[in-house]
């Protein structure tokens, strides 16, 4: 395995929102290399930017809700620098910002706006999908008018191979698209014996665009329906820099701690 590997804290949130020290160390003796945070849960930006690298890892980026960001953007920004990140991303619209809703044109602008407080800062922001994106407008994916409208300089992929699948595309070709602008990618994956649908309700999620699947259900990397060797091979040709494993809710039977370590062992033992 080339790439190094990051969490997404959120896969370990029963842990982290409790003792966040200890949700740091447990990642670092899986052997992950690096943490993508969820919040930072009451502890001061610096305080967990010693305790992620007394724990081992690396601070790579984190996950900010989008209205946080519009809403006071150089604080957030100046925090996740604080905290050690490199990058900071865009996690997930609710529907009245969606493609689709009239608010999405203002969504556009509000991405810009956030983009340009992170460069001002020295962060890159990132946007991270869902399969909502994949709506066409006049013929084009909403997710390519996104990265179309704002620019590469100010705006760069976190590409969610598991939502762009359920959305009905090929993870490892999307990857292939952004070249040069998927410097993260988040390893995600599933089965599902019929349709994706809306499955937010699965990932914690109340809105009114919900639609749980009972047939779909998140699994550790390699335990589904993904070909993670093509999406690897594709993420170090488009010039990656780190690939996130991100699994939102357990796998039946199986704690959040059990499926990251199932994930980070497979990937060692079965990617080059």
């Amino acid at each position: 395995m080339k790439l190094p590997i990051a969490l997404q804290l959120y896969s370990i949130r029963n842990i982290a929102e409790n003792n966040f020290a200890e949700a740091l160390l447990e990642t670092k003796k899986l052997g992950y290399d690096a943490v993508e945070y969820a919040g930072f849960f009451g502890i001061s930006p610096n305080e967990v930017k010693k305790m992620t690298e007394d724990a081992g890892l690396a601070p790579v980026s984190a996950h900010v809700p989008y209205y946080d960001m519009l809403r006071e953007p150089e604080k957030v920004m100046s925090d996740c620098a604080a905290a050690g990140c490199c990058y900071v991303a865009v996690p997930y619209l609710t529907p009245e910002c969606r493609p689709g809703s009239e608010g999405f044109s203002e969504t556009l602008k509000g991405i810009a706006k956030i983009a340009r407080a992170a460069k001002s800062a020295g962060l890159t922001l990132l946007y991270h999908n869902h399969d909502f994106e994949f709506m066409r407008i006049n013929g084009e994916y909403a997710l390519d008018i996104l990265y179309n409208t704002v620019p590469a300089d100010l705006l760069m992929t976190e590409i969610d191979t598991c939502w762009v699948k359920v959305g009905g595309e090929n993870p490892a070709e999307y990857i292939k698209k952004y070249t040069g602008r998927t410097p993260l990618v988040h390893l995600k994956d599933y089965v599902s014996s019929g349709k994706g649908g809306k499955m937010y309700k699965l990932i914690g999620i109340d809105d009114d665009d919900n639609e749980k699947a009972s047939d779909f259900e998140f699994r550790p990397i390699g335990y589904g329906c993904q070909n993670f060797s093509e999406i690897i091979k594709a993420s170090e040709n488009a010039g990656s820099e780190w690939v996130v494993v991100e699994q939102d809710e357990p796998s039946s039977g199986k704690t959040s701690l059990e499926c990251a370590k199932m994930s980070i062992d497979w990937l060692k033992n079965n990617i080059t």
